[in-house]
């Protein structure tokens, strides 16, 4: 039988990351011009689609790598600080346990998502990282990712928190695991259809069992 790959997002979905990219996005917003966003507009914004926040946020879209580029670079300062989602280290000793390949696609660094693994020591968990600057374009990534590890579409699952995980996934023709304990709200990732939308990662084996049985 082929093993499963299973391919992670790394911000909101294994690194409780989200508050501090706000926080961080807040303070670069007159650099980059946008307005900062308030409790109130943060609970609005994980309703949107990301699409429907870039327009929201009146950012414009050529300016939006060098953002990210600026967001990775403070978020390398604080990489000590973060913890991993409650349950997700269980979740993902687990899965490797059972025999699944472990990868990680993200838009943050690869020196910070590494330094990230091994204070928490989850390095020797996964396989493969693969860091890219994407707005929508996760499933060239993923197809990068596909084609270089010699991967079929069938073989592999996709977990993320976010609707352009979801939409990527979609496009490459690859499953998709929604989680609910990152960015998006439960509600818009349901409405863009994941394969699977689960709320802890305790999750995770029953799901990714339930796909290859």
């Amino acid at each position: 039988m082929t093993q499963t790959v299973i391919i992670f997002d790394f911000d909101g979905t294994i690194a409780d990351t989200v508050d501090a990219l706000v926080s961080i996005a807040n303070r670069l917003a007159v650099e980059f011009g946008y307005v900062p966003i308030t409790q109130q507009e943060l609970a609005l914004l994980k309703n949107l689609t990301s699409r429907e926040i870039i327009k929201y946020s009146g950012i414009s879209v050529f300016k939006i790598p060098f953002l990210v580029k600026k967001v990775k670079g403070e978020l390398k300062d604080k990489i000590h600080e973060f913890q991993p989602i409650p349950g997700i280290k269980e979740a993902l000793i687990e899965l490797k346990a059972e025999g699944y390949s472990l990868g990680i696609i993200t838009s943050n660094s690869k020196d910070n998502v590494n330094e990230f693994l091994k204070i928490n020591e989850l390095d020797n968990l996964f396989d493969f990282i693969y860091s890219g600057v994407t707005i929508f374009g996760k499933k060239t990534i993923i197809n990068n990712v596909l084609k270089q590890r010699q991967l079929k579409p069938q073989q592999v699952i996709y977990v993320g928190d976010e609707t352009r995980d979801i939409e990527a996934s979609k496009k490459a023709n690859i499953q998709v695991i929604a989680v609910t304990w990152g960015f998006n709200s439960p509600e818009i990732l349901a409405k863009q259809k994941p394969d699977f939308l689960i709320h802890h990662p305790s999750e995770l084996l029953t799901v990714v069992n339930r796909k290859n049985s």
